[in-house]
């Protein structure tokens, strides 16, 4: 991960414009498809396609200026899902088109022909959609659609607009593998009857509804925090659909670029799971994420040590080597600048200082890198979790902002935890931690957090952004 990582800013550049590439190589087919079902109207639809390429691109230009860096992930996963969808559209789209032409020579047949025509039709009834075309066809229908919806729950998550915890039906497995049979039964019904006169819309668009449910029944069951591995996986499938589309339209820069994004998905979705110690298949169907008391026990009953913030730059200011761990609740409060000052003040001191990411802090691969890259921090001061772990016994101060699961030692210590098992920064090794958050409330997974508890441990309370600023002010009168 260490490589990917330190070079996410311009992965993410480069994944944007392959994005980019997707969607407007999307745009040119779904437009030659349309244009040939239509020829005798095809400027009108030029201008449609003009119309719209526009429309899409003021509308993404706009949200993607506006969009807070902390809402990112979600604007990912509301992308990401917009071109699953799209790609649906296209396979629709296909089989409508196939469906057409059977219809045009049913009509040919019987104007030409009359009471005989029924004979032409059936003589024709031999021609069939070539299954290297059906096969991709219905797979990009099928991927596409559980990418749509399953994205569009990782951002309704993420957003908060439905509640982040895991959400099922009684026996939703049993369920979702039911739904999973009847959508492998339907396209295997459709695969057969690839004759042209056979083709069968009603069917094609009941495959779409129950792959859009079983994307729902897949990813409401998830936490939400493990929503960046889902939306890395989900990121994966619109790829493959991609790819599949391309086979079908016979078009070389989709499957090229569906196959890079897909894989590229595929990749850092196996590295994310590792990252976790867990399987994706545990990460998809195992409900994590939901309130936990692993790990915690009661919090209210547990004593914990507060400092204020002159107390943590004394602390920091006669430290010779300091660890700062970002989290999450770094990028709600948009601290990173300031961040950047502290670390230039203790820096003047002679303190050596660095910054310890975890592959899955955030909500999204990379989160932290982009926040800190954003505040100009150099990269190599930029420890990846491996890296950093050993040096943590001889570090005099850690500060931990807004990260909060990926430093539970519960995940080493408590077999009870839903997180055991799962790699840490181990904070908990250095010789002092101070602890940046607004309350004692547990993290994004509903655990409460050990550290918080640990002797070595002294809560800072208050937002991120304004408690790391007079910090920076107290070292400067120090």
């Amino acid at each position: 991960m260490s490589g990917l990582l330190k070079e996410f800013r311009d992965f993410a550049i480069k994944g944007n414009m392959i994005d980019l590439a997707i969607g407007v190589i999307i745009g040119a087919a779904f437009g030659a498809i349309v244009s040939s079902i239509v020829d005798d109207i095809f400027m009108p639809i030029i201008g449609i396609i003009i119309g719209g390429i526009l429309v899409g691109t003021i509308i993404g230009a706009v949200a993607s200026k506006r969009v807070k860096m902390t809402e990112m992930p979600q604007m990912v996963a509301l992308y990401n899902g917009l071109g699953g969808g799209a790609i649906a559209l296209i396979a629709w789209s296909e089989y409508r088109e196939w469906i057409h032409q059977a219809n045009e020579i049913k009509d040919l047949s019987n104007a030409a022909f009359g009471p005989v025509g029924s004979e032409i039709v059936a003589a024709h009834a031999s021609i069939s959609v070539s299954l290297e075309v059906l096969i991709p066809t219905l797979l990009a229908m099928v991927i596409g659609s559980i990418s749509f919806w399953g994205s569009n729950v990782a951002f309704g998550k993420l957003q908060e607009l439905i509640p982040s915890q895991p959400l099922s039906l009684p026996g939703q497995k049993i369920i979702n593998g039911l739904l999973l049979a009847v959508l492998i039964a339907g396209c295997v019904y459709l695969g057969f009857n690839n004759d042209i006169g056979d083709l069968n819309q009603p069917v094609f668009i009941l495959m779409l509804v129950v792959a859009a449910l079983l994307g729902l029944g897949v990813v409401l069951p998830i936490g939400g925090a493990d929503m960046p591995v889902v939306i890395s996986l989900l990121n994966a499938f619109t790829g493959l659909s991609a790819a599949a589309a391309g086979i079908a339209l016979d078009n070389t820069a989709l499957i090229v670029a569906g196959t890079l994004v897909g894989s590229s998905g595929t990749i850092l979705t196996l590295e994310m799971a590792t990252a976790m110690n867990r399987s994706v298949a545990n990460i998809l169907f195992a409900g994590f994420g939901s309130p936990a008391t692993g790990g915690g026990g009661d919090q209210e009953q547990r004593p914990y040590r507060s400092l204020n913030a002159q107390d943590a730059a004394i602390a920091l200011a006669y430290a010779d080597s300091v660890v700062i761990v970002p989290g999450y609740g770094l990028a709600v409060a948009q601290a990173q600048h300031t961040v950047k000052e502290m670390a230039d003040e203790l820096e003047k001191k002679g303190v050596s200082v660095n910054y310890a990411i975890h592959p899955v802090a955030g909500r999204m691969p990379g989160h932290m890198n982009v926040l800190l890259a954003e505040a100009d921090v150099p990269y190599d001061q930029l420890k990846e979790m491996d890296e950093i772990n050993p040096e943590l016994p001889q570090t005099d101060v850690c500060v931990v902002i807004g990260a909060n699961d990926v430093t539970n030692p519960a995940a080493k210590t408590d077999e009870s935890s839903p997180i055991y098992g799962m790699p840490i920064i181990e904070v908990d090794e250095a010789q002092q931690v101070l602890v940046l958050k607004r309350s004692m409330s547990a993290g994004f997974a509903g655990i409460d957090n050990d550290l918080f508890y640990n002797e070595k441990t002294a809560m800072v309370f208050g937002d991120a952004k304004q408690t790391v600023q007079d910090i920076v002010t107290e070292l400067g009168n120090l």
